[in-house]
Formats: structure tokens, C-alpha cells, sequence
């Protein structure tokens, strides 16, 4: 949707002073987000029981997840059985992360977990180009203990490995997860935002229905799918 609505055009001087001034919060909110990852990393942690998923090559142990890292992120994949696409915004949020190589020094290891079949959650994720290591938790109550049962959300979890015992240290969904995707920061500095009718903008600015412009997951298969 086109718009006329613009921000108002002012001097060189003029919009540095009103950059200046909200250079004072952001940097406020960078504090802010330091002190709240110094509380992150001082949370307790829950022991884990015993799990086992599948993997494309068969049965494996939570503990297998981690490929030998000590540290494990899982993104939890909505999935509904029988459906032709699965979760739109699971799809395309997962479907920014291509290079997870960067981890590998931080001896950690960042994958996808999902309720659905193994042999399904393989060829959807052929048929959307998602690029990340994927496991079924159908089998298993693994998804159901750490906030992502069948038919339910989606989630992050995070687990820290000791040997053979794995720890569960920190977990998010909803609008938490929007600081682990890079989106929606490119999205948040653009003029117009987001352009969801949530959002507080000007008069006259572009909205439209929150999620009504995301990549349905057939686009994203159109784009980045098998061929």
C-alpha cells in the first residue's frame, strides 16, 4: 500500500539535536539489555530427564543434540499433522538462520525441534529450504516438558551439557523471541516501521493487520525450496 504520509523535512542542525536525543535511549535500552543478559547468565538451571528424539538418522538421546558442544539452543517448530504448510511465522523466522557456523567457537549448537513425524519434518523442511539440522520430538514428551507440546507454540530452550546430564537454563516465546531475529530490528529502524495497526505512528502512516505482510510458508518454499 502506498502512502503520502512522510516525516516532516527539517534542517541538518534540527534533526541531529532530535537524533541526539534519542540516541540518549536507545543507549539507555542497550544498558538496559546488558543488565538484563548479566541476570540471564546468573538464572539456576533444571536437570533433565532422559530423552529420546529422532534424528534423520534414527533414535537419539537429548544429549546427542548437542554434537559434542556443551551448549544447545532448540527453536521448537509448531506443527500441525496433515497440514500441506505448517506454521508461517515458524517458517519464516527459521528460515533466516542459513550460517550457524559462527556458534561453533562458542561451543555451542543451535537447532530445530518439532512434534511432527521425523520423516515429515524432513521433506517439509526440504520443501521450504530450511537450512538447520531438524529432530522430532513425537515420540517423546521433550517438547510437552520444555513449554512446546503437540498442536501447541512454538518456543527457544536453552540447555547447558555437564558430560551426560543436560540442564535446561532459559527459555522464550512470543515477542521475546523478537531479539533473535535480526527482522524485526531492520523492520523497527525503517520510517514506517513495521506497518502493523498495533504500532504507534504518526497520522497518516502505512498500517495494515499485524502478520499481514510476513511470507506465507508457500512463498517462502516459492523462494528459497527445492527447485
Amino acid at each position: 500500500m502506498m502512502t503520502t504520509a512522510l516525516p516532516p523535512v527539517v534542517d541538518r542542525d534540527s534533526w541531529k539535536q532530535q537524533l541526539d536525543e534519542l540516541r540518549v535511549r536507545e543507549k539507555a535500552a542497550t544498558r538496559e539489555l546488558d543488565a538484563i543478559a548479566a541476570q540471564r547468565r546468573r538464572l539456576p538451571m533444571v536437570k533433565m530427564p532422559e530423552y529420546v528424539l529422532m534424528s534423520k538418522d534414527g533414535p537419539v538421546s537429548l544429549v546427542d543434540l548437542f554434537d559434542g558442544k556443551s551448549q544447545l539452543i532448540t527453536y521448537h517448530h509448531m506443527w500441525h499433522d496433515g497440514a500441506e504448510w505448517q506454521c508461517q511465522g515458524c517458517t519464516g523466522s527459521t528460515a533466516l538462520y542459513t550460517r550457524l557456523e559462527f556458534l561453533e567457537p562458542y561451543d555451542a549448537r543451535f537447532v530445530i525441534v518439532t512434534q511432527g513425524e521425523i520423516g515429515a519434518a524432513l521433506a517439509y523442511k526440504e520443501k521450504v529450504g530450511n537450512r538447520m539440522e531438524w529432530y522430532s520430538t513425537a515420540g517423546s514428551d521433550f517438547g510437552a516438558d520444555v513449554d512446546a507440546p503437540k498442536d501447541g507454540g512454538f518456543a527457544y530452550n536453552v540447555f547447558l551439557r555437564d558430560g551426560d546430564d543436560v540442564y535446561r537454563t532459559w527459555h522464550t516465546t512470543g515477542r521475546g523471541a523478537e531479539q533473535l531475529q535480526f527482522s524485526f530490528g531492520l523492520m523497527d529502524i525503517l520510517p514506517w516501521g513495521r506497518q502493523e495497526a498495533w504500532q504507534d505512528v504518526p497520522e497518516g502512516w502505512p498500517q495494515d493487520d499485524a502478520y499481514s505482510r510476513w511470507p506465507s510458508s508457500k512463498t517462502i518454499a516459492e523462494r528459497y525450496g527445492a527447485k
